[in-house]
Formats: structure tokens, C-alpha cells, sequence
């Protein structure tokens, strides 16, 4: 429960008294730590504030596409419903029904293959398109589909990287079609798999459509490879204090369900979509905005493609990037291509792709000797600029903020935001005016201005916060997170909001469902249409 507190008595409280019972981290891991390098210098006091121009792009504006609204305005008839969530009772929590799917992502038109382990001697799959739809949020694509359950092997555990992986069998193997006269026949999209057991169990696998030809005005990035960092499943992640024996794993696979230890949830199969990215998806689809989506999968493979949109989002929490990815962004950003940040913690450690052990398929491993870890990287010593270290410290030495604007420091935190000097466009209708307070808007990771971020960035939102610097807290100190804007050389701008609370803003759904906020809601489609060009 969010523990609301206002501007001054923040800043009345004391040190000491202002910590009791916080942990923080960069990462979201439970123990607290100091972050390294410049994100512990304190933010500018007062940051230049020139109002920047209209932010240009290489995509002239289209007229509003009408693919969302179609596919959002289908009915019951066509396959609407509620039926694609599970209730909490119902989660499969002893792996009686669990699965993965072969892809991150694939493009209309492909084919992609779902695994399932099951205890029950059948099952049910039912394909969900996940949206608004009129505020039922899910449409039936495919199924219900029966199938015989199976057992699956045990996974392929590596005593060295810690990796576990799996290589079922019997997949459902589902083609996608691509009709070239109906952009909404399997639209772009981010889909859930609901499976349920004979015996009432259920989870889910994700994955996401996309559509490569279409240049919509906005490209949605799913976080996959965070997904991935913190799944627990088989009883390791990246985090050592989340990983059974207290040793992590250097690498973690795809190929396997996801059980994700994230603070929020454990995600009913779905990684972390649930719990930050659905809220952008139901806002989006709800507004109608003209959006496609993808995975940073697809950021570190094809990220040329960014340069068919007039904007490019990343939401939650989207911790892990390679080098491709950060390319990408940079890339975008530098011809044009607007960029918004809606979460927290984005860009902080470097990763690296390897196949498969088991079956060689491409990008399906995640590399990340983390923390002390480092020196273990078998090119630490010989392609250093390669190192799975944070992006901010030697040998890497590329803060996010150079890119974002601002940079995470800290987590463990549930409190307000408070506005600072917001730019006239991106608070236009909202009345908000420097000290206004968006109530449970700021946590639960949290990012602040450093000297590494642009000369121009504005502080649209400066809210102070008390951080723990030791494990017991019994030291601490005051600092203050940053919602960031900043208007690159090339024109592009690109806005973080230093939060990862933030999406619970835009959408009542879920457990925080009473955090939805028209004023929250409105800065956000101030910034995707002047981002848009709409």
C-alpha cells in the first residue's frame, strides 16, 4: 500500500527516522546498496528550462491509422471477452500447468511453437489478442484448443553458468497469418496463451506479433530481456539473493516458463507484462493510438526498423540491454526518432545473446556475470567494452542518462511525484503548476539527473525521497528522483518519467487499479502526440 507523503513534510523528516524498513538497490533485488559511479551526485537545483520546439522527425505525420480502433471496436461475436485472466486462486503455483513459447516475437506470417508441461492428463490452450476492448482487455484468436497433457524431461542444468534450460516436445505449432488486406487478421500485438488443466490450474505463455511492414507512428517495445533476468524458474536468476544457495546464475534462457521473483508478482507465466506493460497497452489501444509492437529481442537484431516510426517507447521496467540495443536507441534518436521512457531502471547492465546449448537456436541465452561476477566474464580481459557490467562504470563507461536524460538510483520506494517545472506542451490541459503532487506516481525504482545527462534537460518532476546507504539502514540520506525531457541535436525529444508507478497511472486494471489518474493519463498523450505528430 502506498505510503503518500507531501513535499514538506519530506523535507521535514529526519534522516534515521525517514528509513526504517527500506531496502533499495539498482536491479530491484531485495538488499540495499549505494549505486556506483555519478548517480549518487546530487541533482541541479535548478535545471535550465528553455521550452523546447516542436520535435521533428525523418517519418512525416500520417493520418490516424485505423487498425486499433478496428480491432478494438470488434465484439463478442468476433471473440471479446474477460476470459483471458486468472485469478489468483486459480495460478498454477506448483508447475501443475506451465509453458514457453519458441519466440520472443514473431512477424505475421510466421510460425511459432508453444511447449507445455502439465500433471494433467489434458489441457486446454486459448490464444488471447491483449488490448482495450472496450475495457474487457482480451479478444479470442484461437481455441480453445485440446490437448493431451505430457510430462516434459527435466531441464539441462550447467553447474558452472548456473543455466537451465529446457527442451520439450510436442509443441502446438501455430501459423500466423498475413492477410495483406486485413491488418487487424492477428494484428500486432502482445498475446497471451491461457492454459488450463483438467484440473482447473492455469497460467500463461506471452509472446508477441509483429508486423513488419507497417510503419505505424509508434513502435512499442516489450521487455523481454528483463523477463528473462529475473525468471526463477528451475531456482535461478541474475540476482543472487533471489537464487536458491545464494548463487546466481550467469546465464538464463528463454526456454523455459516464466516464474518471475520480481517485487510486484510473480506473473502467472507472463514475465512481467502484468504488472507495468499491460497499463500502456490498454491506455494505447484505448486512445487508438497508430502503434505496432516488438520486443528488445527484435531492438538488438533489427533495430534499424525504429527508423519507421516517428516514436519508440520502452515501459516498466527494462533493465537489461546489449550493446545492439543501446546502438539502436542512440541511432534513432540521432535521425530523428523520438523516444519515451516510461518506467525506471532502463539501460542499467550491459548483457550479451548466445544460442541455445541445446538446440542452437539464436538469442535464446542471456549472458550476465553480474557484480562481483564480472572478472568471470570470459571477455572481461579480451573485448572489455563487452563486459556484462552496469552501462555506467569502467570498462563500459556509457551512462544512460547521456541517452535517457536521467538514470536509476535507487528502489525500494512508494511515494509521490512531485512537479518541478513542467514544460507548457507536455502539461497542457492538466492545471498542474511547480509543487503539485501526483499521488503514488513514484517508485518502486527511481531515476535522477547526474552530470552525465544532457546540459539541456528539464526536471519536469524533482521529488525527493530518503534512501538507505547500508544494509541496516542505519544510515541515510535525502535524494531527489527526476520525470526528465530533453530535445536532442537532431530534434528528436525524449522524455523518461524516472518511474516505474508511473503506468499504473494510465489504466485501473490490477491490484493498483485505484492509482489511475486523469492527470497522469493526459501528460502521457500530451507526449505521444506531439511525439506522433498528432
Amino acid at each position: 500500500m502506498a505510503l503518500y507523503h507531501r513535499f514538506f513534510f519530506m523535507l521535514a523528516l529526519t534522516l534515521v527516522a525517514s528509513c526504517s524498513g527500506g531496502s533499495g538497490g539498482s536491479g530491484g533485488g531485495t538488499s540495499p546498496i549505494v549505486v556506483s559511479g555519478e548517480s549518487t551526485a546530487p541533482a541541479p537545483a535548478v535545471v535550465p528550462t528553455p521550452t523546447p520546439p516542436p520535435t521533428p522527425s525523418v517519418i512525416p505525420p500520417t493520418a490516424i491509422s485505423i487498425v486499433i480502433q478496428n480491432e478494438n471496436n470488434k465484439t463478442a461475436a468476433q471473440g471479446v471477452s474477460n476470459e483471458w485472466r486468472i485469478s489468483g486462486l486459480n495460478y498454477a503455483a506448483n508447475h501443475e500447468i506451465e509453458g514457453y513459447a519458441s519466440e520472443t516475437s514473431i512477424n505475421r506470417g510466421e510460425s511459432i511453437s508453444l511447449f507445455v508441461n502439465t500433471t494433467d492428463p489434458s489441457y486446454t490452450m486459448t490464444i488471447y489478442r491483449i488490448g482495450w476492448y472496450g475495457g474487457l482487455g482480451g479478444r479470442v484468436v484461437a481455441g480453445p484448443i485440446q490437448r493431451q497433457g505430457i510430462v516434459q524431461p527435466a531441464p539441462f542444468h550447467d553447474p558452472v553458468t548456473g543455466l537451465i534450460e529446457c527442451n520439450w516436445t510436442d509443441p502446438l505449432v501455430i501459423q500466423v497469418p498475413a492477410d495483406p488486406f486485413d491488418s487487424t487478421d492477428w494484428a500486432s500485438g502482445v498475446y497471451l496463451v491461457k492454459l488450463l488443466g483438467a484440473g482447473g490450474k492455469q497460467s500463461y505463455i506471452i509472446f508477441v506479433v509483429r508486423d513488419d511492414t507497417r510503419k505505424s507512428d509508434l513502435l512499442f517495445q516489450s521487455s523481454v530481456t528483463t523477463y528473462a533476468a529475473y525468471n526463477g524458474w528451475g531456482g535461478v536468476d541474475l540476482y543472487p539473493e533471489q537464487s536458491e544457495g545464494g548463487k546466481q546464475s550467469y546465464k538464463v534462457s528463454f526456454n523455459r516458463p516464466y516464474r518471475n521473483t520480481e517485487r510486484v508478482s510473480i506473473g502467472e507465466g507472463a514475465g512481467d507484462f502484468l504488472d507495468w506493460e499491460l497499463h500502456m497497452v490498454r491506455f494505447l489501444e484505448r486512445e487508438g493510438v497508430d502503434v505496432t509492437y516488438s520486443t528488445d529481442i527484435d531492438s538488438h537484431l533489427n533495430g534499424q526498423r525504429f527508423l519507421d516510426h516517428r516514436a519508440v517507447i520502452g515501459v516498466g521496467h527494462d533493465e537489461y540491454w546489449t550493446k545492439e540495443m543501446r546502438d539502436a536507441f542512440e541511432v534513432a534518436r540521432d535521425k530523428g526518432i523520438n523516444l519515451g521512457f516510461f518506467g525506471a531502471n532502463t539501460s542499467s547492465w550491459q548483457i550479451r545473446m548466445e544460442p541455445s546449448t541445446q538446440t542452437n537456436q539464436p538469442n535464446r541465452t542471456i549472458v550476465g556475470y553480474k557484480y562481483d561476477a564480472m572478472a568471470f566474464d570470459p571477455l572481461y580481459k579480451t573485448n572489455p567494452i563487452l563486459t556484462t557490467s552496469l552501462w555506467r562504470d569502467p570498462p563500459i563507461n556509457r551512462p544512460e542518462a547521456s541517452l535517457l536524460g536521467s538514470m536509476t538510483d535507487y528502489n525500494s520506494v512508494d511515494l509521490d511525484m512531485i512537479i518541478d517545472n513542467c514544460i507548457d506542451w507536455i502539461c497542457a490541459g492538466t492545471g498542474l503548476q511547480k509543487g503539485s503532487v501526483l499521488k503514488g506516481m513514484l517508485g518502486y525504482e527511481v531515476d535522477r539527473i547526474v552530470p552525465s545527462s544532457p546540459s539541456n534537460v528539464v526536471a519536469i518532476a524533482s521529488s525527493p525521497y530518503v534512501a538507505c546507504t547500508n544494509s541496516s539502514c542505519t544510515t541515510s540520506d535525502l535524494r531527489i528522483a527526476n520525470m526528465t525531457y530533453y530535445t536532442a541535436p537532431s530534434g528528436a525529444g525524449v522524455f523518461t518519467t524516472g518511474s516505474m508507478n508511473w503506468n499504473w497511472g494510465l489504466d485501473a486494471y490490477g491490484q493498483y487499479g485505484d492509482r489511475a489518474n486523469p492527470t497522469v493519463q493526459q501528460i502521457t498523450r500530451n507526449v505521444l502526440n506531439r511525439f506522433t505528430g498528432h
